[in-house]
Parts: C-alpha cells; structure tokens; sequence
C-alpha cells in the first residue's frame, strides 16, 4: 500500500487532465481515433503549501524519500484517491521562518 499524502495545498490548485489518443490519417480524408491504453487520461497538479519552516520540511522530507519515482496515494480536488509521483518541487523563502513549497504532482499507473 503507497504512503498516503495528507496535507492541504494552499487555496485554488488548478490540475490539468490530458488524454491520451492514437490517431491515424488516411488519404480519403477518413481518420481514426482511440484511446491510448487503458489509462489514457493522466492528471497533473502544480501545487504550493505555505507555512513556517517545520511544515514546510515536513512535507519536503515526505516528498524526498519518494525520489521523484516512488508513488504515493493523494485525493486530488472533485477527485478520487489515485497515486501519483512528485519529480520536481521548489521552495521560496519569505523571511520571519516562512516559505512557499511548489511541487507538480503527477498521476501514476503501475504498481505502488
């Protein structure tokens, strides 16, 4: 069973969901179209968490010891619980022991 990811993002993450589709052209101008194996829609969510220093290393420390590969299991916003992986994030100190993590989560199909 993945780790689960239970804190809030600041207000308002936006995600994007992409589908993914094979489709082939033919002279006649006819066109055919297909989902992309069974998991063809695939979400990704750019996040930011805000707050003192110990909340922030919190959830850097969570997100280190998946590496960037190893998944874990996350409830996006009018979503369901699905694992995803975090390969990129960023910190933005703000003085007063403050700082804004960004991290881009994306979803992940395979074993946990």
């Amino acid at each position: 069973m993945a780790d689960i990811f239970t804190w809030c993002p600041y207000i308002e993450p936006t995600g994007t969901g992409t589908f993914r589709v094979r489709s082939a052209q033919f002279g006649n101008g006819y066109r055919q179209v297909a989902g992309d194996g069974i998991n063809n829609e695939v979400q990704s969510w750019p996040l930011t968490f805000r707050g003192r220093e110990s909340y922030v290393l919190e959830i850097l420390g969570f997100l280190r010891a998946r590496k960037g590969f190893i998944p874990f299991a996350w409830t996006p916003p009018l979503g369901v619980t699905s694992l995803f992986t975090c390969a990129s994030w960023g910190v933005t100190p703000h003085g007063a022991g403050m700082y804004t993590l960004t991290a881009t989560f994306e979803q992940y199909f395979g074993a946990a």
